[in-house]
């Protein structure tokens, strides 16, 4: 039997509702972060005896001795963590690493920097950068990282490109192994469409992605963001920095009120949902690789470095950023693109990957050949009942908004009693503590019944 100690907050088999994933943040403040560890989970299930045990975010060096004795490697599948607010969990990780005595593989990492960054940039997390590859490979022959950008960046730290770091791409790519088929779809005005935005991309691109719900109306909003979960579940509060109503920060927006919002809580619904599409494009890097990997023809426009190097290393089908003005037509870029170049490039990518897989002697489902007998992930996953899409509260009547709402402050509530050890790991002082508990639940039932109000009031406005 082998036990896995992986960074995750959930594993595929858990099913938490919304409520607990947002109260719990269990998908890292973006529920992208469930698709690459979710093509990890699958790949390395290699039998019924292999066990995941998330680790919830947690950073914890004090448990390395626990973490020794229990666990048979530690998986780290990581996104753009080389960027500045990572530098703490970053200095704790490499703590923790020194301590363990167990193999540390890093499957996935990327940097995060502007969209042309320079040979000879320097950011203020280098030398923490340095101390954390150093670290991770004491414990494993080699780290994975996303793109070219990322390698360039670790060779320009010391280490060497295809010993100590390689190129792999994003393990989502390979959740359904060597093989990618892009459909051929008739993409008309009427084609159902799924659209996901990020609000950090340039004006240029988000009133080029509100033009092209216009263009394509038969269409649903995919939102990935923790506060947009929140947003969708409750309906408030809106999503703060919204500017000329090109992002669907509010739950008056459109795609809210019309009941064109899905977000998915676990990764089989939401590729369940893309292959029923024609179509997905938008700003959200994972949100198009879920639509490549289930198939769909996908459109990605990508806004800085870390997306611009996986763009680059999968060929996925995109329009910079640059190249978009306001005569930029939805229509026009979909006559041009070609959807199938991907699927041109996922052969040696993947066996790039599996190459990675063997250096570091992680055991995986395709030892014996790209097409395996069985996949004990998918055996496993067939028993479980998935949480369906979250749709936004205006689809629901007023007993299920305040149901929600009630649901959610229990949680928070139960949370908040729970309360020993804050995000940084210093004990709070007892008196003070004490006195935060006492004083919000005080004011919890009178939160209740204001929300209860504005659900009602929201209700009564936008079904008049």
């Amino acid at each position: 039997m082998k036990k896995y100690l992986i960074r995750s907050g959930t594993t595929p088999f858990q099913t938490f509702s919304a409520a607990e994933m947002i109260v719990n943040n269990s998908i890292g403040g973006n529920v992208g972060n469930l698709i690459y560890a979710y093509s990890v989970y699958r790949t390395l299930m290699t039998d019924d005896d292999v066990t995941f045990v998330p680790d919830n975010y947690q950073i914890n060096p004090n448990k390395a001795d626990y973490i020794n004795e229990n666990y048979d490697a530690y998986i780290i599948p990581l996104a753009d963590a080389f960027r500045s607010d990572f530098i703490p969990s970053m200095k704790k990780y490499t703590k923790l690493i020194k301590k363990l005595k167990i193999p540390v593989y890093v499957i996935g990492v990327g940097l995060r920097t502007k969209f042309e960054p320079k040979p000879d940039d320097k950011f203020e997390f280098d030398d923490v950068v340095r101390d954390f590859i150093k670290a991770v490979l004491e414990r494993s022959s080699m780290v994975g990282v996303r793109g070219q950008i990322t390698s360039d960046y670790l060779s320009g730290l010391g280490f060497r490109e295809g010993v100590d770091h390689m190129a792999i791409g994003c393990p989502s790519m390979y959740t359904f192994g060597r093989e990618l088929t892009i459909r051929d779809t008739i993409i008309t005005p009427e084609s159902m469409v799924c659209v996901n935005s990020s609000r950090l991309s340039p004006k240029n691109v988000l009133d080029f992605i509100t033009r092209s719900m216009d263009e394509l109306p038969n269409h649903y909003f995919i939102p990935q963001w923790l506060k947009e979960m929140r947003l969708t579940y409750l309906g408030f509060p809106n999503i703060q920095k919204i500017t000329d109503n090109n992002y669907p920060g509010k739950i008056t927006d459109d795609v809210y009120v019309n009941n064109r919002v899905r977000y998915f809580l676990n990764v089989p619904t939401w590729l369940d949902f893309l292959r029923q599409a024609d179509f997905s494009f938008g700003a959200r890097l994972h949100g198009n690789i879920t639509a490549t990997i289930a198939g769909t023809p996908s459109l990605l426009i990508p806004k800085d470095g870390r997306m611009r190097e996986l763009t680059e290393y999968h060929h996925l089908t995109h329009v910079w950023a640059k190249d978009i003005d306001e005569n930029t037509n939805i229509l026009d870029l979909i006559e041009k693109v070609d959807f199938h170049q991907v699927s041109k490039y996922q052969g040696a990518n993947f066996d790039r990957y599996i190459d990675f897989l063997n250096l570091n002697n992680i055991d995986h489902i395709y030892k014996d050949g790209n097409q395996p007998a069985r996949v004990p992930f998918d055996d496993a996953l067939a028993k479980i009942d998935l949480q369906p899409p979250l749709e936004p509260i205006t689809s629901c009547n007023i007993q299920e908004a305040i149901k929600r709402f009630e649901t959610l402050t229990t949680l928070e509530e139960a949370k908040l009693g729970n309360i020993g050890i804050d995000t940084s790991g210093h004990h709070k002082k007892l008196a003070e503590k004490d006195k935060q508990i006492k004083h919000l639940q005080g004011t919890l039932n009178r939160k209740s019944v204001r929300a209860v109000l504005k659900v009602a009031d929201m209700f009564a406005s936008i079904k008049s």
